[in-house]
């Protein structure tokens, strides 16, 4: 069973009902929100693991912020609020996906000609935006997406962190979790009071 869409484009239910989740969140479906969609679904079947998912075996960093970021939640249960998600600012349609239990590590990102050609697969939309967001939801998926085997570069363990683990910077008083501390000569600092503070002003 599909669902129709005014333009004509037909899309498995699966599909559609991440969709409809996405529009709880968001004021208009976009062709980023498509792409994150269906790389999150192509991720789970190139890791052989069901999606979305409850638990923290899925971890996900993701390489741009807004609508991709919360498409590849919805589609992969990878969420910031979770710490199954981190954001990697480099600005691209992009994500890794990591299978924890394995360690496999698969970074995915369009085709480079997806957009091209999302117009055979959207023939009745009106413009290119919305022949992308319709041909990207029924593109097959070697010809919209592309899935490299990658190896972090990062201790995934360290970035998970223990649970429970917390110390107060030795500066300031301000609690630390995550493991996020810093020692300087033996003593926990928090990264702001080690130089690496994102805001400027006189502390209180």
């Amino acid at each position: 069973m599909a669902t129709t869409y005014s333009q004509g484009v037909v899309v498995s239910p699966r599909l559609a009902a991440f969709q409809a989740r996405l529009a709880t969140m968001h004021a208009h479906f976009c062709p980023r929100q498509v792409l994150g969609l269906r790389m999150g679904l192509y991720a789970g079947e190139l890791l052989a693991l069901e999606v979305p998912r409850d638990d923290k075996r899925l971890f996900v960093f993701v390489e741009l912020d807004g609508c991709l970021a919360d498409a590849v939640s919805v589609s992969t249960g990878a969420w910031l609020g979770h710490r199954t998600l981190r954001l990697v600012d480099h600005g691209k349609t992009a994500a890794t996906f990591v299978d924890v239990a394995s360690g496999r590590a698969i970074r995915i990102r369009p085709h480079a000609e997806a957009r091209q050609r999302a117009a055979t697969y959207a023939p009745g939309a009106r413009d290119r935006w919305h022949a992308q967001r319709d041909g990207y939801q029924v593109m097959p998926v070697d010809e919209l997406l592309v899935a490299d085997r990658v190896v972090l570069k990062i201790d995934l363990e360290r970035l998970i962190s223990t649970a429970g683990h917390r110390v107060s910077c030795t500066a300031c008083g301000e609690e630390i979790v995550n493991e996020r501390e810093i020692l300087a000569d033996g003593r926990p600092r928090c990264r702001a009071c080690t130089g690496e503070a994102y805001v400027g002003g006189v502390r209180q």
